[in-house]
């Protein structure tokens, strides 16, 4: 029967090749997302990724269509539902599905569907498009500038965001905003934007020239990083703007708000450049100041008004961030962390919520009680939002040091790891407790743990440095307060640790965002939120919120750190800009005295319960009930019945089917063995046990139970045949029923077989046909 491939290579390409499509512009089998990272336990695994037959281009950089082929038997509408998907995924104006002997248009334009005799040109679907957008020739000539490529091909989503933005500049838009969840490559999209204006010699002046544009943030890691990494493709043409000196003879510069902004020291270095100097200005971190009606930092966008200004963000609309969407305007693309997560660009995670004593019920000194100061404490019920905001209790970050050193000794102990503290006394003390609990880790690497704040300065510009290199070891651990919630680059992070209250959503977000990013070559694959505040589980059960985690377990620390229990279940504090990195004390305040009552001794801080929660199958709600119970509710989802189940499970090619369903759903087979306890037992009797109350066996017994039926199914055969079946189902008994997949493999660890060829063996049961009757056979054995 013909199949899918034989519609593809006999019918498809020649009716492209006829209608004036060339081999370099039609994609074959292009693979758009990199599948769902799928999480079970400590180990993943890549879901399907998600791929279209056939995606025709007009240019390079520039699809128009996709075709989804199905077999010639099938109706050529069969895949048409597929197609649009794929189109709107992929922001493309026409689908098409076809099986060899018809054509199905659908026009995303206009939403009209009609039959076809044959393919559209190249040229046709230009017009077709060309005339609907109603784009001036000299705009579509700009937009179809390639990408500087290099080594970086965008990802989909990056080249949507591109072409919008590059079409609304070129369209005279003057306020953009694209929003992108954290670790999708902001970044990138906008050095290609400004790439392709750049190239096309776009500018507001009508003078042809190179645009000016100017790249705006608020620190100067995230001005840094861009300007000598991403944009360096523009060599001499960039510029940073900083020491109060004016430079007017580039094209790309960068600055921060803070070099250019009017303080009582300067009266403002943007005012010295024309207020129409700037063609573009890309503002990163959009949701972060300029954009607020009372910031201080608006004058400079106001100055330069006559710019078109794109803004990028990570936050969606909400109230912390209305200035920003009612500056810029609703987005011109989104693009969210959930959605990230499932196309498995962004990195899943579990959270560890982990609760002290302390924060559980309160602490409350006793009468007279004194500081590490001499001090004496305002009698009161402090709690987690108290503790190092006015009063440093060293016994709590002791404890939560205690917990994470043997969290990390569990896991993985050179795992890269981000402590976000309340401030940067809290960020050394933290750095102190964890130090002296690893001293062979300190002697092998003595930068094993480091703070990261601004009072480091260069020192700790260097170890975030190193910290970032993927071919460094150390640092592992960093402490830090704010610096490093946003804009930091770092994809080996595998532990994010919440070790203060986090208030806004905007900035919970940016610290979200520090895991995210994959780096399968580092292993890392996923990673996981430790909370010892509370904060992100408050966060995650946020309507609003739009990426979940796959995983939550709940700790509870005893006396001295140690864990007493551990389950398994499926006023806001608003970021500021953080201080430029350089020298400024927080140990003390006006006075002369310590800014913070600090308790040392007296106290005992006891981790009371820790929890761990996941991201459902879809990567859209927590899960807090237990694995085996999801697992039960999946394959409940997928056949009604217990004998439904069963005889599609005895079938070798849809037993394959189910697994990657259940894979796909976040079930996996090893996964549910370990956490059951069950290594002996078949999955189907796992799995038919959760499901419908079927009893639970070891392959051991089935393979018995075989035994004794293949005596009626089998009686025709020899010695030598019954004698290699029966060590058939003792392969089955010890490995597992994939053992009897692959026939030639398995026969050469036969005692029986070991030293006869395939012929001989088909010999024995009297051909060849029959030994693969027999091979077909035994499944429905196993599982009768």
């Amino acid at each position: 029967m013909p199949t899918e491939a034989d519609t593809c290579r006999t019918s498809v390409l020649p009716a492209l090749y006829a209608a004036g499509w060339t081999d370099e512009q039609i994609k074959e089998q292009r693979t758009f997302t990199d599948g769902r990272i799928l999480v079970q336990g400590r180990s993943a695994k890549r879901g399907r990724q998600k791929r279209v037959d056939y995606l025709l281009h007009t240019r390079r950089d520039y699809p128009i269509a996709v075709v989804e082929a199905k077999a010639e038997y099938l109706s050529p509408e069969q895949g048409l539902q597929q197609a649009i998907d794929y189109a709107t995924v992929l922001d493309l104006p026409f689908a098409y599905s076809t099986n060899g002997r018809g054509i199905v248009e659908h026009d995303m334009l206009t939403g009209a569907e009609r039959d076809l005799e044959a393919f559209p040109s190249p040229a046709e679907l230009v017009n077709r498009y060309r005339a609907h957008r109603g784009l001036p020739p000299e705009v579509e000539d700009r937009l179809l500038i390639p990408y500087h490529l290099g080594d970086r091909v965008p990802r989909y989503y990056q080249a949507i965001a591109i072409q919008r933005a590059a079409e609304a500049i070129l369209r005279g838009q003057k306020r953009l905003l694209l929003t992108l969840a954290t670790g999708t490559g902001k970044t990138e999209i906008a050095f290609q934007v400004a790439w392709k204006l750049w190239q096309a010699r776009w500018n507001l002046s009508g003078i042809l020239r190179k645009p000016r544009i100017l790249f705006l943030a608020d620190r100067s890691i995230l001005v840094d990083d861009p300007k000598d990494k991403a944009f360096a493709p523009f060599g001499d043409a960039r510029h940073k703007i900083g020491g109060g000196v004016l430079n007017t003879s580039r094209e790309l510069y960068f600055a921060t708000y803070q070099a250019l902004a009017e303080d009582e020291a300067r009266p403002g270095l943007y005012r010295q450049y024309p207020a129409d100097f700037f063609d573009l200005i890309i503002v990163d971190e959009a949701h972060r100041g300029s954009a607020g009606e009372e910031s201080s930092w608006r004058d400079i966008l106001e100055y330069f008004g006559a710019a078109t200004q794109l803004g990028m963000t990570a936050t969606p609309l909400r109230e912390d961030t209305r200035d920003t969407y009612a500056y810029y305007g609703a987005p011109i693309y989104e693009y969210s962390l959930a959605q990230g997560i499932q196309d498995g660009f962004l990195a899943p995670y579990q959270v560890r919520r982990v609760i002290t004593d302390v924060d559980a019920v309160g602490w409350r000194p006793t009468p007279g009680m004194k500081d590490l100061y001499g001090r004496e404490i305002p009698d009161g019920e402090y709690g987690t939002r108290d503790f190092e905001a006015t009063l440093s209790l060293l016994p709590r970050t002791e404890a939560v040091a205690r917990h994470l050193v043997a969290y990390l000794g569990a896991t993985d102990l050179l795992a890269k790891t981000i402590v976000f503290c309340v401030d940067q006394d809290h960020a050394l003390q933290m750095r102190s407790a964890l130090a002296r609990l690893l001293p062979e880790q300190m002697r092998a690497y003595p930068d094993y743990v480091v703070r990261v704040v601004a009072d480091e300065g260069e020192i700790g510009k260097g170890h975030l440095a190193n910290f970032q290199d993927v071919e460094k070891v150390s640092p592992v651990i960093l402490t830090s307060s704010r610096l490093l919630s946003t804009g930091v680059d770092a994809p080996m992070v595998k532990n994010v640790v919440l070790f203060r209250v986090v208030g806004s959503m905007a900035e919970f977000k940016q610290i979200i965002g520090r895991g995210t990013r994959v780096r399968e070559d580092y292993g890392k694959l996923f990673f996981t939120i430790i909370d010892y505040t509370g904060t992100a589980t408050q966060k995650f059960a946020d309507p609003e919120f739009d990426g979940p985690p796959i995983s939550t377990t709940t700790t509870v620390l005893g006396e001295d750190g140690v864990v007493e229990e551990e389950t398994i279940t499926e006023e806001p504090q608003v970021e500021g800009a953080e201080r430029p990195w350089g020298r400024e004390s927080l140990k003390e305040d006006e006075t002369g005295e310590p800014r913070k009552l600090v308790v040392r001794g007296g106290v005992q801080v006891q981790v009371l319960h820790e929890t761990v929660q996941e991201l459902d199958a879809h990567g859209r709600q927590l899960r807090t009930v237990e694995f085996t119970s999801y697992a039960a509710e999946q394959v409940r989802s997928l056949y009604l019945s217990a004998e439904d189940f069963r005889n599609h499970w005895a079938d070798p090619r849809s037993r394959q089917t189910i697994v990657e369903a259940l894979e796909e759903r976040g079930v996996a087979l090893e996964h549910l063995e370990q956490v059951m306890g069950m290594e002996e037992s078949d999955p189907f009797d796992l799995l038919c046990h959760l499901a419908f109350g079927g009893p639970l066996l070891t392959r051991r017994q089935r393979a018995e139970a075989a035994k004794h039926r293949k005596q009626d199914t089998h009686a025709t055969f020899g010695p030598l045949a019954l004698t290699i079946l029966d060590q058939l189902l003792d392969q089955y008994a010890e490995h597992g029923i994939n053992e009897l997949g692959g026939t030639a493999e398995v026969f050469r660890v036969l005692p029986a077989t070991r030293h006869l060829n395939i012929q001989e063996v088909g010999r024995a049961f009297g051909g060849l046909p029959r030994l693969r009757q027999a091979l077909d056979q035994l499944p429905r054995l196993i599982y009768a």
